[in-house]
């Protein structure tokens, strides 16, 4: 049975809590959103433990509220720039941050005391970490909870059934009023008129009954009213298409699923208990088998595509964003295992950084390694690259050096493994816990390693990173000098910027100006930061093949990258084999937007880095992929990807030797996203791969039903190379007249499906949950195949 909560957590909850009675009573902190931007504001937890509500003294009756379940992490202190900026006002005691989910801004305060902040601190703690530790059915009992309160407008505890019709319309059901009645009045076993908590939780039930899995419990009952373990063994064989010990299993299922205890008892599962397994991470469409580190993690880098950034310090666009280390600490809490740091001179002689050029806000260097030494293995242990673009003279170079290694000491990797050089790239089992840097390098390992540098202080290397866009644009460098003579100063940057768009025939030529090639000085210590990642000038795969180092990592523009692809794809396979490629996106992209990364996977390009702050299809295949092995951030490539001897080409997988087709379906549904409408879902199959998996299909779309849409569409594809396959689920309210609207969507790789009647739980385009929205699917494995079945809980939230 589902026990009604007004919303939240339960009434008793905090009883006991000293930090939560103080929080429910509420305190007056200090809200700070720059030096000179300190608000006081009254804070509350309210009574359903869930919501913090504020509001300013001044403001007469207006305020605000979020959800502990926005809430991500509490950082205690001074660990943000804004309170780094006033630590000399309020001390480290009495301050900390609330880090809220998807790209929402951070929460930063400072209470009146350290007695107080420490209360709070703790307080969200517990309550994040409640929230985090309910299944599947508290978290329904909490979500109906919230709908009864949002419904019961005049707070008696009862709803009447005009409330009831109010509900059903915000549950995005569009339901008859005389079948709305009927089960009204079949729950109201009061007969007063009105809905209690008892009687509201059996019109909840009657309202969400899931005939698509009644269906399927009832095929295989003996006696229509529960599954012997028999049946239940049959189920997970024959649908599940489960293997190994499926009567443990079913016993196992059995114990951790079924609420009734005299179910268990007969070694039996009624239906609720199958619907809790089905809802449950076991009945995900995601197999928790690749959950965790399964893949084998001692193979060469190069062998593994890593979870990258681009920009990683910029929150917003690339011309006047804001830069902040918030963007590193983001990215490696996603388990981005590459950050980018593009550095110049600074005043007082400390580095910055920021993107040159443009009028985004500046951070320090030593900020940004002081953030990546404190979260590059919060959630993973496998080595951080830091990719380093330097625009810095040698002097300002020299104090990078000092910052690298005095900040990350023994993290930083600063010699070949053992004080060899091998002829390949270590493992990440090898580097766990270290930092590499890719950046330019004076000489190679091999002269490094037999001291043939000796002590030089400086030497010179091709300045070829800023540059790597202007082979795109096929200009000849003496007639660009001849048509503009263009100085280099602030004011012809800008107007390179305002050209880009309003004269595109004048943009390649200043960009050519600004951009040219050159030889830059680069110091030593600088230079015996980089071990295994020396930044090098792309020639040609020829001559990569014949003359390569293994620790050489070249770097390509998206565009630049096709334009190889579609020229010599077996080759850009055969060349990632061997050594590590950076791709990134063009320079136009000036909204951070992100390009398919799929595309540069296929070539089998390692380091595809993405602008982790813009959320989208980009994002969400990158989540994708890196949601198996652990989340570590490195995922293995496939066998035909790995050995340079084989020719695997992108554009014709078929000809490899372990070619086997997979023909998959799919399925699907949705949540609701405008308030005063009903929303009409359907379901959108995408296959990301090689360019013939490359495919869309959608279901049809059900008019007016959020709440439990059936689809019994079935969606084929011919996949040619599912280990490269991702596939996404995307679910839309479909419009006549305008672009259809987003609802939510989940993206996994094809190798991590697992087979049989599985739910699908949607994320939104942050790549939050969205829970308990789902779609429930049913996907075979003839080589593969789905079809689709429902979906549930498609609310506005």
């Amino acid at each position: 049975t589902l026990e009604l909560k007004e919303g939240g957590l339960p009434f008793h909850w905090s009883q006991g809590d000293d930090n939560l009675q103080s929080m429910l009573v509420g305190t007056v902190m200090r809200k700070i959103k720059s030096r000179t931007w300190k608000k006081q504001r009254y804070f509350k937890l309210q009574d359903d433990c869930m919501t913090i509500w504020y509001k300013s003294k001044k403001a007469g009756n207006a305020h605000s509220t979020f959800s502990v379940n926005d809430v991500e992490a509490i950082r205690e202190g001074h660990q943000s720039e804004v309170l780094l900026s006033i630590a000399d006002e309020f001390p480290a005691d009495r301050c900390f941050t609330l880090v809220f989910r998807s790209r929402r801004s951070n929460l930063d305060l400072v209470a009146e005391s350290a007695e107080e902040a420490q209360s709070w601190i703790k307080g969200m703690r517990k309550l994040i970490e409640s929230l985090e530790n309910m299944g599947e059915r508290e978290k329904l009992d909490q979500w109906i909870g919230d709908w009864f309160k949002k419904a019961d407008k005049n707070n008696d505890g009862r709803m009447n059934f005009k409330e009831v019709q109010d509900l059903l319309r915000m549950m995005n059901v569009d339901m008859n009023e005389h079948h709305a009645l009927r089960l009204f009045m079949m729950a109201d076993k009061s007969q007063t008129g009105s809905l209690e908590d008892d009687e509201f939780v059996l019109f909840y039930k009657m309202l969400t009954e899931r005939e698509d899995i009644l269906r399927v419990f009832q095929e295989y009952s003996t006696d229509g009213q529960k599954l012997s373990q028999s049946d239940l063994e049959d189920f997970l064989r024959e649908e599940q298409l489960e293997r190994g010990d499926v009567h443990q299993h079913a016993q196992q299922l059995i114990e951790g699923y079924e609420p009734s205890d005299t179910a268990k008892l007969l070694k039996a599962m009624t239906f609720d208990g199958f619907l809790m397994y089905l809802g449950s991470s076991e009945g995900s469409i995601f197999n928790p088998q690749r959950r965790g580190i399964f893949q084998d993690m001692t193979r060469p880098l190069c062998h593994y595509f890593i979870s990258s950034s681009h920009n990683t310090y910029l929150m917003e666009d690339q011309l006047r964003g804001q830069s902040s280390v918030e963007g590193y600490i983001r990215a490696l809490n996603r388990g981005c295992r590459c950050v980018e740091v593009d550095c110049w001179d600074g005043a007082n002689g400390e580095p910055i950084v920021y993107h040159g050029h443009t009028l985004t806000s500046k951070i320090l260097f030593k900020d940004v390694v002081n953030a990546v030494l404190n979260y590059a293995f919060k959630v993973s242990e496998y080595p951080v690259i830091l990719s380093i673009e330097n625009h810095c003279c040698v002097e300002q170079q020299r104090v990078m050096a000092q910052h690298l290694n005095h900040i990350l000491g023994d993290k930083l990797l600063k010699s070949t493994l053992e004080g060899k050089v091998s002829s390949r790239l270590p493992s990440p089992e090898d580097l766990k816990g270290k930092i590499l840097v890719k950046a330019k390098k004076i000489g190679g390992l091999e002269e490094n390693c037999n001291g043939i540098l000796g002590d030089s202080f400086t030497g010179l290397v091709s300045d070829e990173d800023e540059a790597a866009e202007i082979d795109e644009e096929n200009l000849h460098r003496d007639s660009v000098r001849r048509r503009m003579k263009v100085s280099l100063d602030r004011s012809s940057v800008l107007l390179f910027w305002k050209w880009k768009y309003g004269h595109p025939d004048l943009c390649p030529i200043l960009r050519f100006v600004f951009l040219q090639k050159s030889k830059q000085r680069l110091s030593k210590e600088l230079s015996d930061c980089v071990v295994y990642c020396k930044s090098v000038h792309f020639i040609s795969f020829r001559h990569s093949q014949s003359h390569f180092k293994f620790y050489e990592v070249t770097s390509f523009t998206e565009s630049k990258a096709r334009k190889h692809l579609r020229e010599a794809g077996a080759e850009f396979v055969c060349h990632n084999s061997r050594q590590l490629t950076r791709i990134y996106p063009t320079g136009f992209r000036t909204d951070s937007s992100n390009f398919n990364p799929q595309e540069m996977w296929n070539a089998g390009c390692q380091i595809v880095a993405l602008n982790f702050q813009t959320a989208g299809e980009g994002m969400d295949l990158n989540d994708g992929l890196f949601s198996q092995n652990g989340q570590c951030g490195y995922v293995l490539k496939p066998s035909f990807m790995r050995d340079n001897e084989k020719r695997f080409d992108p554009d014709m997988p078929q000809k490899r030797d372990d070619y086997q087709p997979v023909i998959s379906g799919q399925q699907l549904p949705k949540v609701n996203i405008k308030k005063d409408s009903i929303v009409d879902p359907l379901v959108r199959v995408e296959i990301h791969g090689v360019p013939m998996d490359q495919a869309k299909q959608e279901t049809r779309y059900i008019e007016n039903n959020g709440f439990n849409p059936v689809w019994y569409d079935t969606l084929h594809f011919t996949i040619h190379a599912p280990e490269l396959a991702i596939v996404r689920f995307v679910v839309e309210d479909y419009d006549k007249t305008s672009k259809n609207d987003f609802v939510g969507q989940y993206t996994l790789p094809l190798s991590c499906m697992q087979q049989g009647y599985r739910h699908i739980h949607l994320l939104s385009r942050d790549g939050t949950s969205i829970s308990p929205s789902s779609l429930f699917v049913h996907c075979t494995q003839s080589i593969l195949a789905c079809d689709a079945i429902s979906a549930e809980a498609l609310c506005c939230r």
